[in-house]
């Protein structure tokens, strides 16, 4: 059964319609990044994972979820839903562009490795036409009614970010088991994939 091993909640404010997730050690304004995700919910690359909004002005609600293993499925609760694999070295980050960076250097129990990635999406049409409802109902966008509608506007649209790692999961290792191998790394100065490597020349040793 798969276990939460953390889960943030945090406001977002997209810049040009997406914010990225990616590995620290990686600029995300660096050449060679994903195509931006237009008409898509995502786009990646090998340590990056951009994700589209539909906004540019309004916050949106993002929650972060690590996972020891896959997640129950929760299309039924969303919209959208997208796909993804990642290379993180224990750690991410969320970049919204000018505005910063939501998470920086998150630590993850997953260690170093490929980590599998679903995102959902909610309500990204509903903001849409309610923002643009604002500009009919209100000719000034500076005037004290627009702004206060539209603050009833930020985090209405939202996406679930679940995250974990494969190869862990495939050996069976929860949270404990995560700590002991890492207890283990520091005697012996073994990696966690070469551990797993070693595990599974065991299970095809016994196999023959």
């Amino acid at each position: 059964m798969s276990r939460r091993l953390l889960q943030l909640v945090i406001p977002v404010t997209p810049e040009r319609r997406m914010f990225r997730i990616h590995d620290p050690a990686v600029d995300p304004d660096a050449p060679g990044g994903p195509l931006p995700p237009v008409g898509a919910l995502i786009s990646t690359n090998r340590e990056q994972l951009w994700v589209g909004s539909l906004q540019e002005d309004i916050d949106v609600r993002v929650v972060l979820e690590e996972w020891d293993s896959a997640p129950p499925p929760c299309s039924d609760a969303w919209d959208e839903e997208a796909k993804a694999s990642i290379y993180l070295r224990g750690q991410l980050s969320i970049n919204m562009g000018l505005a910063g960076s939501a998470v920086r250097g998150l630590r993850l129990g997953g260690g170093v490795g490929d980590y599998s990635v679903r995102v959902y999406a909610g309500n990204r049409d509903q903001v849409t036409r309610r923002y643009a409802a604002l500009f009919d109902r209100h000719r000034n966008p500076l005037s004290d009614e627009f702004q206060q509608e539209k603050k009833t506007l930020e985090g209405l649209e939202r996406y679930l970010v679940q995250l974990w790692r494969e190869s862990l999961a495939a050996l069976g290792c929860g949270p404990v088991a995560i700590a002991r191998l890492r207890s283990r790394r520091r005697r012996h100065g073994l990696t966690l994939s070469a551990l797993s490597a070693g595990a599974g020349r065991g299970r095809r040793g016994l196999a023959g």
